[in-house]
């Protein structure tokens, strides 16, 4: 079949990888630059979600933990595992107990693809391995092993075995509009596929509306934000956001610490940029833990990505992170999915047409 498939992220690259693969035909059409938008923008982290076990995801942390593996097997010049400290304090939202039995689902869901052994401290030992941080209300700590990497060379490394796999790729090419029989336009001229797969993460409900098709799906679009600050650190942190449910990272990623991420509501027409209150929130939720105070002069870099979440909950932290695939015709649309399970979820595209 000669198949179309619409954005050129790391879910787009790794369908179109997947259908390259099954004998198809298939032209990637992106309208900028590969891996350009919210699929660099991550937290750097191949992982399962331990958080997502909160939500009871219990399929798609498995699926997560499983392919954090391949990747790293695959590059390990762009991916690697990292061990990542979580301390736990007087005031911290969850006990220990809860961290306890989590870790215990994460090192099961893992199976035999576990990157490392979970490990647990009490407040002096967390500090003799973690010194930077307060040690006012310390009570214990764990360690875990999940998956780093640089997602943009990462994603362009994916693109590359694409082209290897005689996928055409064509960047700066904005689709205007599609249909349900195989058809799409671009600058106005009409191109016909025998099936087309719009996979634009968060402007795929966008094109949805431009062609006049409707969804039973609706996109909550989330600007997740980071910043980064000088200081090279050993292993990462999963931090509790004070006075929060919501989590996050403290990371060493190219010699200096990544600092992310936040969740923030938008729409798909707002400029895709950190806010102060964001780069405040950051760093409020840094100094919290460290010895060592931040100040916006610290910041060395920031960047900002969306998120298309499918709307499941009034509170984004608790949103669903898994992925549904719609199909009308010879038209299917992909909604939501996650960095490290794209390879499962291009697999999933090929079965589903």
């Amino acid at each position: 079949m000669k198949i179309a498939v619409i954005g050129g992220g790391i879910n787009g690259i790794m369908s179109a990888w997947a259908l390259a693969k099954a004998g198809h035909d298939v032209e990637l059409l992106e309208k900028n630059t590969l891996m350009s938008q919210t699929s660099s923008a991550s937290s750097k982290l191949l992982h399962g979600g331990l958080r997502y076990l909160e939500n009871l995801e219990f399929r798609l942390v498995r699926e997560g933990l499983r392919e954090r593996q391949w990747w790293i097997n695959q590059a390990p010049h762009l991916a690697h595992p990292i061990r990542i400290f979580i301390p736990i304090y007087k005031d911290s939202r969850r006990p220990s107990w809860m961290y306890r039995i989590g870790l215990k689902f994460y090192d099961i869901l893992s199976g035999s693809k576990k990157l490392g052994k979970t490990q647990s401290f009490s407040s002096s030992q967390l500090l003799n391995k973690c010194p930077s941080l307060k040690s006012d209300g310390l009570k214990c700590g764990f360690s875990f092993v999940d998956g780093q990497m640089d997602d943009k060379a990462l994603g362009v490394w994916a693109a590359n075995q694409c082209k290897g796999n005689g996928v055409n790729i064509h960047e700066n090419t904005a689709v205007e509009k599609v249909d349900e029989g195989g058809k799409l336009w671009i600058n106005g001229d009409e191109k016909q596929f025998d099936h087309i797969i719009n996979i634009a993460g968060p402007w795929a409900e966008s094109l949805l509306r431009e062609s006049k098709i409707k969804s039973k799906y609706e996109l909550d679009l989330v600007r997740g934000s980071h910043i980064v600050i000088e200081g090279k650190l050993s292993h990462g942190y999963l931090l509790e956001v004070p006075h929060e449910d919501r989590i996050f990272f403290v990371l060493p990623y190219k010699g200096q610490t990544l600092i992310g991420t936040t969740e923030v509501r938008q729409e798909i027409n707002e400029p895709i940029e950190v806010s102060k209150h964001e780069i405040s929130y950051l760093i409020k939720a840094y100094n919290y833990y460290f010895s060592t105070q931040l100040t916006t002069n610290n910041i060395i870099e920031k960047f900002a990505g969306i998120r298309p979440l499918i709307k499941s909950s009034s509170d984004p932290t608790y949103a669903t992170r898994e992925y549904e695939i719609e199909t009308h015709g010879k038209f299917t649309s992909v909604f939501g999915g996650k960095w490290t399970t794209a390879r499962q979820l291009g697999k999933k595209v090929v079965r589903s047409i």
